[in-house]
């Protein structure tokens, strides 16, 4: 049935509250794609209003951060000095804070960092001297862009769940009382049913 402008209604048999099937593709590589840059895993799969909503979000929360502290906030270091914790929550976002790794792998074999307009970005501290001048230099906005950049990766984390595993449904209360109404209804036996159609048959019959 279609209204006049050519659109087509729903017919009462169907159920709105009804799962809508996704079709995730590979969740590996989803799931790959989803860590490698957030969305991206849902952009694969077709869903692009999620996908587009994720980047836009989680790297808008962690480049945010990441300004903060000057490109200082998010770097690797494991040593006796320091042993780097925020980062494990950082790798959440996937290649964004690949730099990191990367200059951590310069200054541990003895290279001088990258730097990007005179900026050490995502270099580990020398020695504590250096991580305490960074927070001497950024004051309380260091700890909050590492908080920033730590809230990024875990909420990446959520979203390749979901580009792994698909959308989780679930129905409202009062759907679920109107489906157990209709299963009651239909285990019960019909006692609606019209006598008057036998009876005309047995009249037919009888003349």
């Amino acid at each position: 049935m279609t209204t006049e402008t050519g659109s087509a209604q729903p017919s009462s048999d169907q159920d709105p509250f009804a799962p809508v099937p996704v079709d995730l593709k590979n969740p590996s590589t989803a799931i790959l794609l989803a860590w490698l840059i957030p969305g991206a895993g849902h952009l694969y799969q077709g869903r692009r209003g999620k996908g587009i909503l994720f980047l836009v979000c989680i790297l808008s929360i962690y480049f945010l951060g990441l300004s903060m502290g000057g490109g200082r906030v998010v770097y690797a270091k494991w040593d006796n000095t320091e042993k780097r914790l925020p980062l494990l929550c950082q790798l959440g976002v996937g290649l964004p804070t690949m730099p990191a790794l990367v200059q951590a792998f310069l200054v541990n074999n003895g290279m001088s960092p990258i730097e990007i307009a005179g900026v050490r970005f995502m270099a580990p501290p020398v020695d504590n001297q250096e991580n305490a001048q960074l927070h001497r230099k950024y004051g309380y906005l260091f700890e909050m862009g590492t908080l920033y950049t730590m809230i990024a990766g875990l909420l990446n984390i959520l979203v390749i769940y979901d580009a792994g595993a698909g959308p989780v449904w679930m129905l409202p209360d009062s759907e679920k009382k109107r489906r157990a109404k209709e299963r009651e209804k239909e285990a019960s036996p019909d006692t609606d049913a019209d006598p008057k159609p036998a009876e005309s048959v047995s009249t037919t019959s009888a003349s």
